[in-house]
């Protein structure tokens, strides 16, 4: 009897812990999302392209994926995919990855950073 106590309390917790964290990953995407519309959408839309491209898939996008956007000559020459580490770096600081490409935006907090790229991961490809 007392094993299956035992065990209900750990599931339970179990199952507390997860809502927890998928309130915070909630939490975060709203946050990017939220983000995204104040300082992004000048540039960027998640479904057409704009002055830079549409980013709805972006992650585990190749660089410079949109085949019909015009990407700048120093972007098209990376060979990376879109992740969480690629994406905060060019959040931070996008000519030092890429000198001479057209982007000149940076995120310098990184909790906005890591907001945002929370909200594009969640853009699931059509």
């Amino acid at each position: 009897m007392k094993a299956w106590k035992l065990l209900i309390a750990g599931l339970t917790a179990e199952t507390l812990l997860l809502g927890l964290a998928a309130s915070a990953d909630t939490a975060q995407i709203e946050k990017g999302k939220d983000l995204f519309a104040r300082r992004c959408t000048g540039c960027h839309a998640t479904d057409t392209n704009k002055e830079g491209p549409r980013l709805r898939g972006v992650f585990g996008r190749k660089a410079a994926g949109v085949s019909e956007f015009g990407y700048s000559d120093s972007l098209k020459k990376l060979t990376l995919r879109w992740d969480d580490a690629n994406l905060d770096r060019w959040l931070t600081d996008p000519d030092g990855m890429a000198p001479g490409t057209d982007m000149v935006f940076k995120l310098n907090a990184p909790d906005e950073r890591k907001a945002v790229i929370a909200w594009l991961k969640s853009l699931v490809a059509q």
